[in-house]
């Protein structure tokens, strides 16, 4: 098979691997796809603590597929079955994952990218913001994730207020349910506090969920947050340490939420809870992949998730012929 290889700082290439055969408790997948993530732009641009060459097909975990072998012990799925698996080697034609990492999708689901992780990960970070109806959210930077959460907040009766600083991301996230959008240009943050305290009658966000993984975005959710609110961190900080007004935190009194996982149960939990999401019309990520490469075009996918231009939210790689 082939499998990209991320040989060093935006350096990849193609490889000739072998087949990875499934050990007894492992389901091997015929890759249909796999969403280009985020967290891979640390390793594409460099950071001094990683090592390359990476494994082939390594830091692809978003991927969905045909199951195309078992081992002797697997029982809740079988080749055949069209699935999302939770691995690590995605970037690839083939992968293997543990039985209890694969989530079997409905046929309804079966012309539909479905980048499991990504989506399984949004609803997790959902579960923790403990959405109610009626409340004032601000989520601040609409990618892929920050629109699927606008779409989940939304449809449970919450009045959301998307802040980003393109257009074309504001114009998704009122598509996706935003009641209000409002641009981030250069030099805005006050602007940005006084627009929404005029919104929320002085009182600021019920929640405030920053989506950016950026220090100016974690300022503008602090200051955006009500006193006995709720500020989530969905955003995935990776470039180093985080200053807080750790003063304006004490005095409003809020909840501090680092909406990340790493146990492998709650990974799957959040991964079957977006397909029923989907399923119901709780949401439809369909809108929001935007660009598709080739297994070769790795490169450019990740270029393409670093510069963001104009219409650009979720990059998938297609692993199959």
């Amino acid at each position: 098979m082939q499998a990209a290889v991320v040989a060093a700082p935006h350096e990849c290439y193609l490889e000739d691997v072998p087949i990875p055969e499934p050990g007894e408790s492992e389901v091997r997948v015929k890759l249909e796809g796999c969403g280009v993530c985020g967290s891979n732009l640390a390793p594409w641009e460099g950071r001094p603590w990683f090592r390359y060459p990476f494994a082939p097909g390594e830091l692809g975990h978003e991927g969905w597929g045909w199951v195309d072998a078992v081992g002797s012990r697997v029982k809740s799925v079988r080749e055949g079955d069209r699935v999302a698996l939770l691995s690590y080697r995605a970037y690839a034609e083939y992968d293997t994952a543990p039985e209890d990492a694969v989530i079997r999708l409905p046929e309804a689901l079966n012309s539909k990218p479905f980048p499991g992780e990504a989506l399984g990960c949004a609803m997790n970070v959902y579960r923790r913001c403990d959405i109610r109806q009626g409340h004032k959210v601000a989520i601040i930077g609409i990618g892929f994730l920050g629109a699927v959460l606008v779409s989940l907040c939304g449809k449970a009766g919450a009045e959301v207020i998307a802040i980003s600083r393109r257009q074309f991301a504001l114009d998704i996230a009122k598509a996706m349910g935003a009641k209000t959008t409002i641009s981030w240009g250069e030099g805005a943050h006050n602007s940005i506090v006084e627009t929404v305290m005029q919104l929320t009658a002085g009182k600021g966000c019920d929640r405030s969920i920053e989506a950016t993984g950026a220090q100016a975005a974690l300022n503008l959710a602090t200051e955006l947050t009500c006193e006995r609110g709720r500020l989530i961190i969905a955003g995935y900080h990776q470039d180093g340490m985080r200053q807080v007004n750790m003063q304006l935190w004490n005095w409003r009194g809020f909840d501090v939420i680092n909406a990340h996982e790493r146990d492998p149960g709650v990974y799957r939990d959040g991964v079957e809870a977006a397909v029923n999401a989907v399923l119901d019309g709780q949401m439809d990520p369909s809108r929001l992949y935007t660009h598709s490469f080739g297994l070769g075009e790795l490169g450019k996918g990740l270029d393409a998730m670093k510069e963001r231009e104009n219409g650009f939210l979720k990059g998938l790689i297609t692993c199959s012929a």
